[in-house]
């Protein structure tokens, strides 16, 4: 029950930090209503459990390359630009906003996807903050496989549950809000993800 209980807050203790996933789940909840948000969410909890699954049965080959010099420096100069991209592209997006949740076929799940995909996968502190948790559990704490999947599949769990209430409720202020609202809040969320990019990419240039 502990195992749950520690999975438990730390899921919490991610979902209250306000980064580019954060920024991601609400702009697209606002923007394009509750099943692009879910997209978006379902894209960066994917990302998760693949970064998850890797430190799991490569934990030692994961900490080797993680410590090697310029490992930090590239990937994060890799995921800051792209961060960046989205947030450029955000900014100069012409946010009209929607009366009617734009209709979705098979490529609108695949593009919202793709986006909550990379904005997570390409952010090296997924890898520091999933690998250092399996770390001080299998390596440190010595913990079996049925308590690793408890904590592992406790912080999932919040993590689904949290971000999908933040999409809910982006959707449900999105209906009070004007379309210049919307597109105020579009090209605020666009600098915020560009902002984000740059401090990603100078912290990781002074690891």
């Amino acid at each position: 029950m502990s195992f749950i209980a520690e999975g438990v807050l730390l899921g919490l203790t991610l979902t209250i930090m306000i980064g580019p996933i954060f920024i991601a789940l609400t702009q697209t909840g606002i923007e394009h209503g509750l099943r692009a948000g879910l997209s978006v969410g379902s894209g960066i909890w994917f990302s998760d459990i693949l970064v998850i699954s890797l430190a799991y049965y490569f934990i030692h080959n994961i900490s080797g390359r993680i410590s090697e010099p310029g490992f930090a420096q590239w990937s994060g100069l890799a995921g800051g630009l792209i961060l960046m991209g989205f947030g450029i592209a955000a900014f100069f997006k012409d946010h009209r906003g929607e009366e009617k949740t734009p209709g979705f076929d098979a490529r609108s799940y695949r593009e919202y996807f793709l986006k909550g995909f990379l904005v997570n996968f390409v952010n090296p502190f997924t890898f520091f903050f999933w690998t250092s948790v399996m770390t001080t559990y299998v390596v440190t704490r010595k913990s079996g496989g049925l308590e690793v999947l408890l904590v592992f599949g406790s912080i999932l769990v919040t993590i689904i549950c949290t971000d999908s209430l933040k999409v809910a409720l982006a959707k449900s202020i999105r209906s009070k809000l004007e379309k210049h609202h919307i597109k105020y809040l579009g090209k605020i969320a666009g600098l915020l993800l560009i902002g984000f990019g740059i401090s990603l990419i100078v912290r990781t240039s002074f690891l």
